[in-house]
Parts: structure tokens; C-alpha cells; sequence
């Protein structure tokens, strides 16, 4: 069973950064995918970025591109998402999830499809002020 802890959630100021940590354990698979969504107060949960095995191909929601940057470390099996020139549209709950296994087709056209993920982390909150 594939377990995701995420931390690194806090409050910062209007054009600060944060670094957002998941680690994963329960696996063995070596194809896969791994994302972070987000969902604001009376809002839809939104894909943030992805990122899949091999070429470690990406993909980053439009509101974020040139912002935020999604990294792992496949050794230790932990995800990463660096946020920076945060904005206050910005706050909100924010969630490691993964797909696994994907084909070798899907981790060169990365997905941010809620419907993909089968495992979810509980959350960190991301508090962003003006």
C-alpha cells in the first residue's frame, strides 16, 4: 500500500518561497508518476505540476509556470516542490498524489487528470499574505 506524507506547508509573505516535501513508501514500481494539486477555499482541487520516471518529464499548470519547479529524489523516494514569488491566490491545501504504474507513452506526456492518481497524501497547508 503506497503512503504519502507530505510537510513543509506554512505562512509566508507575498514574494516569499516555500519548499514543499512528499515522501513516498509502500512501493516497488519504477514507473510512475508523481503530482501535486491544490484546492483554495470554495474552489475545484487543481492539477500543479507533475513529474514521471525516466526523463523526469514535467508539466506545470499555467498559473505557475516560471514560479514553481517539481523535483525528486528517486533514492529517497521523495517529491519536491519548490514555490517561489508566491502570490496570495497561491494559498491553499496542497497535495502529493501518484500514478503508478504509467506507461513508457504516458511519462513522456505527463498528465495533471485527478482521475490518474490513485494515491494521496493528507495535505499541507500553504498560507500566502499580502
Amino acid at each position: 500500500q503506497v503512503q504519502l506524507v507530505e510537510s513543509g506547508g506554512g505562512s509566508v509573505q507575498a514574494g516569499g518561497s516555500l519548499r514543499l516535501s512528499c515522501a513516498a513508501s509502500g512501493y516497488t514500481s519504477s514507473s510512475y508518476c508523481m503530482g501535486w494539486f491544490r484546492q483554495a477555499p470554495g474552489k475545484e482541487r487543481e492539477g500543479v505540476a507533475t513529474i514521471c520516471t525516466g526523463a523526469g518529464r514535467t508539466s506545470y499548470a499555467d498559473s505557475v509556470k516560471g514560479r514553481f519547479t517539481i523535483s525528486q529524489d528517486n533514492a529517497k523516494k521523495t517529491l519536491y516542490l519548490q514555490m517561489n514569488s508566491l502570490k496570495p491566490e497561491d494559498t491553499a491545501m496542497y497535495y502529493c498524489a501518484a500514478a503508478t504504474p504509467v506507461s513508457s507513452w504516458y511519462a513522456r506526456n505527463p498528465r495533471l487528470y485527478e482521475a490518474d492518481y490513485k494515491y494521496w497524501g493528507q495535505g499541507t497547508q500553504v498560507t500566502v499574505s499580502s
